[in-house]
């Protein structure tokens, strides 16, 4: 049995689906089961990784986990899963941690850190998946599409290689699934490095409607971001853009490597989400 926290989220989604497709015996954990929109085949299962009380039921009989990085959620799930006779650990991390430090600076990267070194510490058979920008971060623009021709944003001329989410949900199903993975840290990209403005004209291709790109002021875009997400995490990211401006992205083949094929462009992704977008 493998379970997959994170269940409704892009990759944990992703997971889900190809597990089941693929004929394994998979759990879903979720809070809210009467809600959860799964594929057919999944057990489901009530459940949060910040809930302990919860992980027990949820984790018996399982031998595999992909695992959802919910911030002081480590201790109580590596307890549960040793408890249960878990053999397998593949977590979505983030390409934030860095190893060549002991303290890591950046608000992202540090609680990933934090759970990652409880996971590789407990004894679990581990692979971490550390990917870079997400492709899906480009729905933080959709009303924007939706409501005219205009996206307005700041650091239009930041660049990323955006990675599909279902290229990670691939490489976390291969490490679930296959032996020769245990103790690899996965860095992951999309295949080319691409502005914002680049995205944004990719996607009115996609949708069949040319888009323009307004440049927002940071501090604008900053009190916006507030809104929604912790202020030291809207400082990384905003630092991370501002660095990015004129360079190119880093470009890692990981998802090659490990699938034998090239990672989705985010051209294919924009296809794959067009209707989201209109």
């Amino acid at each position: 049995m493998i379970l997959v926290t994170g269940a409704t989220g892009n990759v944990g989604g992703d997971v889900l689906a190809e597990l089941v497709e693929a004929g394994h015996d998979v759990r879903a954990l979720t809070r809210h089961p009467e809600r959860a929109k799964l594929p057919p085949g999944a057990e489901v299962v009530r459940g949060d990784l910040s809930a302990p009380e919860t992980l027990p039921a949820a984790l018996a009989g399982v031998e595999a986990v992909f695992l959802y990085a919910v911030p002081g959620s480590a201790s109580a799930f590596v307890r549960a899963a040793l408890d249960a006779g878990v053999r397998r650990v593949v977590m979505l991390s983030s390409i934030a941690v860095r190893d060549d430090v002991e303290v890591q600076s950046n608000p992202i990267g540090a609680y990933h850190a934090e759970i990652e070194n409880a996971v590789a510490a407990s004894g679990l058979e581990w692979t971490f998946l550390r990917p870079g920008a997400f492709a899906t971060n480009v729905h933080q623009w959709a009303a924007q599409v939706k409501a005219g021709d205009v996206v307005r944003l700041a650091f239009p001329d930041a660049a990323t290689a955006p990675i599909h989410e279902a290229d990670i949900a691939a490489v976390g199903v291969r490490a679930l699934t296959e032996d020769g993975h245990a103790g690899a840290k996965y860095p992951m990209t999309g295949p080319e490095s691409l502005t914002h403005r680049d995205q944004v004209r990719i996607v009115g291709e996609a949708i069949g409607r040319p888009l323009r790109v307004e440049e927002l002021p940071p501090d604008l875009a900053r009190e916006q971001m507030l809104t929604r997400v912790p202020a030291p995490v809207v400082d990384s990211l905003f630092a991370m853009m501002r660095a990015s401006v004129g360079q190119e992205a880093y470009v890692i083949d990981t998802v090659e490597k490990v699938l034998g094929r090239p990672a989705r462009t985010f051209a294919q992704w924009a296809a794959d989400h067009a209707d989201d977008l209109r």
